[in-house]
């Protein structure tokens, strides 16, 4: 997989077009996911400006602080002209520089810093600002075969993690403990960086964000392990398995298990085109709430990754988007009983022509260590 892969030429022009289909002047994009989506570059995110400059009609520029110019032309990415500016210097005229003619409508990245729209409203003044993701959503939603491909690379590393987790996590030690162990093996299966690493024993396996704690892991408490990263490619991992170490499990944890188990295999199987994102997320909760732990299924079935570990499309109640072929998220139903434990299975899906495609292999079972 190469980078001309990810990051196709005719990518640029695709998103003019549709930016001028959208009624928008022009794209100006931050550091973030879209800018890396545009033009492979992985830019900081700093108070000097970087941007991506990308009119409806015209040549986009790429304005970057003069001394990330090196990091700017080793991108990957290809079709805009990169304009630099010294530190000191005032980089906003460059903004309005590369905008051909009048602008009356930009679409501006989603996390754009408030200091920086605020300039770009006294740059361009008059010009109404929206979301470029209004824009980019749709090129970003559909994973090309070279994106599922990078997925399915992360999906792969961190699996490794997860069939090593005998090695770590073991009665006595804390969670923080076995996250540490967790990082540095992230990093070595691949990953560029550590996103997360949930470490979640016994009772603070009823908090799905627990994160981790100095707390030591009992004999026979589940363990809810949810852990992901970034690949040198910037695609993500994410995968979530639920253990129990040193000795059997309470019961009534077994049962529920069994129930999410089913809950899950069922989500899994369901992805398919046409098949709405509402309706993949009450195959699961409809199996839950059927054993009695509805109320304790506390967040969406999944959300979409890619470039962000968060994205489109999100598997919620209230979201009728239809799925669609290159379509990848999580299907990661959970329980959590406050005070007791919880479990979380979680595996990363890629919508196919005629079904889905699980990128996450390790086993679903509960896992005794």
């Amino acid at each position: 997989m190469g980078t001309d892969d990810l990051y196709p030429a005719g990518r640029l022009a695709e998103a003019q077009r549709a930016a001028a289909a959208a009624g928008l002047d022009a794209l100006l994009l931050t550091p973030g996911s879209d800018l890396r989506y545009l033009t492979g570059y992985d830019a900081r995110e700093g108070e000097r400006l970087t941007c991506l400059v990308l009119p409806a009609e015209g040549e986009p520029t790429l304005i970057v602080p003069v001394l990330e110019r090196p990091d700017a032309e080793a991108a990957p990415g290809t079709g805009y002209r990169i304009v630099d500016h010294a530190d000191g210097a005032d980089p906003w005229p460059l903004v309005r520089a590369a905008l051909p003619g009048p602008v009356r409508a930009v679409g501006l990245a989603d996390r754009m810093w408030a200091q920086q729209v605020l300039a770009l409203r006294d740059v361009l003044p008059g010009a109404a600002q929206r979301l470029a993701s209004d824009v980019l959503r749709e090129m970003r939603i559909r994973k090309s075969p070279a994106e599922v491909a990078a997925l399915a690379e992360a999906g792969a590393a961190i699996d490794a993690v997860h069939r090593r987790m005998a090695e770590w996590l073991r009665p006595g030690r804390t969670e923080r403990e076995v996250a540490a162990d967790l990082a540095a093996a992230i990093r070595a299966a691949g990953h560029a960086t550590v996103d997360f690493v949930i470490v979640a024993a016994g009772p603070n396996g009823a908090s799905p964000h627990h994160g981790v704690s100095d707390r030591p892991i009992g004999v026979g408490e589940p363990v809810v392990v949810d852990i992901g990263g970034t690949m040198p490619s910037g695609y993500r991992s994410d995968c979530t398995r639920t253990y129990v170490a040193g000795g059997p499990a309470p019961a009534e944890f077994v049962h529920y298990y069994e129930v999410l188990w089913e809950a899950q295999r069922a989500a899994v199987a369901a992805v398919a085109p046409g098949v709405t994102a509402e309706a993949l997320d009450a195959v699961a909760r409809d199996v839950i709430t059927a054993a009695g732990f509805g109320d304790a299924f506390l967040h969406r079935t999944g959300h979409g990754i890619g470039l962000d570990g968060h994205e489109e499309p999100y598997v919620v109640t209230g979201n009728p988007r239809p799925l669609e072929a290159g379509m990848a998220f999580s299907v990661e139903p959970g329980i959590y009983l406050a005070g007791r434990h919880g479990a979380r299975i979680e595996d990363i899906v890629v919508c196919t022509t005629d079904g889905g495609q699980r990128l996450n292999t390790t086993p679903t079972e509960l896992i005794a260590l």
